[in-house]
């Protein structure tokens, strides 16, 4: 009697092991659009003008506008220098990081090659400032002739001080629904090393020292919520943007506090065209 052949025996393929999802990694945000500075109001000679200086010192204008404003947000400094306890309770940012300038900014690096007064329209003309779904309308602006009276706390007026600062300009924006609020502050300083000096101490003394906040009927700077700054040497210009939500929350997953930060920092039109004013006309 044969035997029947025996079966093989089906060698089971091992189960396919699914590899683990790679981290999530926030897309980097796009290139700024090369006509932003034609969305500022600058026309196509001006344009040409910041795109020569900015190749002349190697550095490219909308990398620069567009790093400050992603760097200057989310990774600063959360404490500074221990508030004395005879200082007055003031709102102040949450958190700050500071910018040095760069040398785009080199014809406007000193003052007495930009020495025109700055005014309020120049600085705020603009009623209304907008970046991707953002958009913010100027509620209250102040000129003070002496820095002194537009900060709080001995660290920053000292060095405002220090740095022969002669103007400083504040403008507050709102949003529509008030969900977001934006403080920009200018100062007008003797130079470029003034301005860096102003911005990089920040970083260590920015609660105990800081931009007064700006009062009006529509909006405020939430003066015990969550706020955050950046600080931003550009030449002779110390820039401080402060942003948050109008209830003074911290930012939710649905808050884009990088593109508040880019809406009101379309303040900064005024300084680039200071560049160009500086620079003259480019030889044909």
């Amino acid at each position: 009697m044969s035997r029947a052949p025996a079966r093989r025996r089906r060698r089971t393929a091992p189960p396919r092991r699914t590899p683990p999802p790679a981290p999530r990694r926030t897309p980097p945000p796009p290139p700024l659009e090369e006509n932003a500075l034609a969305r500022w109001g600058l026309d196509h000679r001006q344009q040409r003008i910041l795109t020569i200086i900015a190749v002349t010192a190697g550095v490219i204008i909308a990398a620069v506008a567009l790093t400050y404003a992603i760097t200057g947000l989310g990774g600063g400094v959360s404490a500074g220098e221990t508030e004395s306890a005879t200082s007055p309770v003031q709102a102040r940012p949450d958190a700050y990081h500071g910018w040095a300038s760069t040398p785009v900014f080199a014809p406007i690096a000193a003052r007495t090659a930009d020495a025109r007064a700055l005014t309020v329209k120049e600085v705020f003309g603009q009623k209304t400032l907008k970046a991707g779904k953002i958009s913010l309308k100027l509620v209250a602006t102040k000129l003070d002739g002496d820095c002194a009276a537009a900060a709080w706390g001995a660290p920053l007026t000292e060095r405002l001080a220090a740095g022969e600062c002669n103007q400083a300009l504040r403008g507050l924006y709102a949003s529509a629904d008030n969900r977001y609020v934006a403080q920009y502050t200018l100062f007008n300083l003797r130079d470029t090393e003034a301005a860096n000096t102003l911005v990089n101490d920040l970083e260590t003394l920015h609660r105990g020292g800081w931009a007064a906040a700006l009062p009006a009927e529509r909006a405020a700077m939430p003066r015990d919520g969550h706020t955050e700054a950046s600080g931003h040497a550009m030449g002779h210009y110390a820039g401080l943007v402060w942003i948050g939500r109008g209830d003074g929350a911290e930012p939710a997953a649905s808050d884009d506090f990088v593109t508040l930060s880019l809406a009101v920092r379309g303040v900064e039109k005024s300084v680039y065209r200071r560049i160009v004013a500086a620079s003259g006309t480019p030889t044909q």
